[in-house]
C-alpha cells in the first residue's frame, strides 16, 4: 500500500473521530521504518508545531503507545510521570493538555499511531476512549484489506505453471473481486478489476461465433464466489450483502447465461471469457 493512499485512510479516520467525539484536535501518522512515526495528518491545529513531528519508539506519549502496542492516555501532557518528555515543545506551542494515544496495529506490528487531544486537562471518557479505538481499527481494517490485495497481485502475477496453477488462479480471481468493493483507493480498485479482466481472458477464448455476453460487477463477482464452491450464504458473508441479494444476482446472472443451474452458470462464464 502506498503513503499517500495509507494518508487518505489516516486523514479518513481522523476527521470522523473529530466530528464523533468533538475532539479539538486529532492528529496521526505512519511509521516508515520500525522505529519512527511521523506526524502528517493534523486536524484542527492553530500552529505548525506537530506537522511532520518524527516520534521515536518509546519516547512521548506515542512512542509509549507503538512501544506497548495499546492506547495509553494522559491528563496533563506537562505533567505526566510514566512518559519521556522530548515532544513538550511542539506540545506546548500547540497548547495541548489531555492526550490520548492509539495505535494502529496490524498482524502484531504498529503500523501507524491516532492522537486526540484537549487543550485542557481533564479526563478522556470512556465514549471518546472508545470511539479513538474504534477509528484505529477502521484504519487497521483497511490496510488488511490492502494487504491482502497485494500479496494476491504478486501471487497472479506469477507466471502460470503445474497442474493446480489454474486453481490457484481461480480462488484468487475470486478473492480479487470480492475485495475490490472494499478498496477505497480507486486506483488500486481500478487495478484489481484490470487483473481479473485479464486473469478472466486468460481462462478461456469465447468462440468467435458467439455473441459477447456482459455481466454487471455483482452478477460476476457473485459468480465467482460460486465457482470457488461458495453457497449464497457464504458468498453473502464474503462480498457483504444479504442472501436475498445473493440469490437475486445469481439469478439474473444464471438468464443472461442461459444457464439452469449454478454450474451451467460457471461453465457458460468460463468459455464466455468472464471467468478464468
Amino acid at each position: 500500500m502506498s503513503e499517500p493512499a495509507e494518508a487518505v485512510e489516516m486523514q479518513a479516520a481522523l476527521l470522523r473521530l473529530r466530528r464523533a467525539t468533538g475532539l479539538p484536535v486529532v492528529f496521526g501518522g505512519l511509521l516508515h521504518d520500525t522505529q519512527r512515526l511521523r506526524i502528517a495528518q493534523v486536524s484542527g491545529a492553530q500552529t505548525r508545531a506537530l506537522h511532520g513531528l518524527g516520534i521515536n519508539t518509546g519516547h512521548g506519549l506515542g512512542g509509549k503507545s507503538i512501544a506497548l502496542s495499546r492506547p495509553c492516555a494522559v491528563v496533563d501532557y506537562h505533567e505526566a510521570r510514566h512518559i519521556s518528555h522530548e515532544y513538550d515543545a511542539p506540545v506546548s506551542t500547540e497548547g495541548l493538555r489531555s492526550v490520548l494515544a492509539v495505535p494502529v496495529v496490524v498482524r502484531r506490528k504498529v503500523r501507524g499511531v491516532l492522537y486526540g487531544a484537549i487543550r485542557r486537562p481533564v479526563p478522556i471518557g470512556d465514549r471518546t476512549f472508545d470511539a479513538a479505538v474504534a477509528s484505529a481499527r477502521d484504519v487497521e481494517q483497511a490496510l488488511v484489506v490492502r494487504d491482502q490485495a497485494q500479496e494476491l497481485l504478486t501471487l497472479v502475477r506469477e507466471p502460470v505453471a503445474g497442474p493446480g496453477a489454474w486453481e490457484e488462479v481461480r480462488e484468487a480471481h475470486g478473492e480479487l473481486r470480492a475485495l475490490a468493493p472494499q478498496i477505497s483507493d480507486p486506483v488500486l480498485r481500478e487495478t484489481l478489476l484490470s487483473v481479473c479482466g485479464r486473469l478472466a481472458a486468460a481462462g478461456a477464448e469465447p468462440p468467435p461465433d458467439v455473441r459477447p455476453i456482459t455481466l454487471a460487477p455483482r452478477e460476476l463477482d457473485v459468480l465467482s464466489c460460486v465457482a470457488a464452491g461458495s453457497t449464497n450464504a457464504a458468498a453473502a458473508e464474503r462480498l457483504g450483502l444479504r442472501p436475498e441479494t445473493v440469490k437475486g444476482y445469481l439469478r439474473s446472472a444464471m438468464r443472461k447465461l442461459g444457464a439452469h443451474t449454478r454450474l451451467e452458470a460457471v461453465v457458460a462464464a468460463r468459455r464466455s471469457g468472464l471467468l478464468p
